[in-house]
């Protein structure tokens, strides 16, 4: 499993325009069981996004989304994480 680290920053007007398309992207990761859960921070300063996939697929996603690049977002973390409790991934 991947997670990715976002932080916002700076005037929302563009993230905030850019996000339905974001979004529907994501619908389409998390349809095909590439993309766990997703969602922003309370407080807005950013977002968490959990992949059940491997880097090169996480990177492939990423870079197919404007929204990452995108002024006011940015990309602070791309980790593997490896769950001991919870749901852990099929083999495939």
């Amino acid at each position: 499993m991947i997670v990715v680290e976002l932080r916002f920053t700076g005037d929302p007007t563009a993230r905030l325009a850019a996000r339905p398309a974001h979004r529907e992207l994501l619908a389409g990761l998390h349809a095909d069981g590439r993309l766990v859960a997703a969602g922003p921070w309370e407080d807005d300063s950013g977002a968490l996004l959990l992949f059940d996939a491997d880097e090169p697929t996480v990177r492939e996603a990423l870079d197919a989304d404007p929204y990452y690049s995108t002024t006011g977002v940015s990309v602070v973390a791309l980790r593997p994480w490896k769950p001991v409790v919870g749901r852990t991934p099929p083999p495939r």
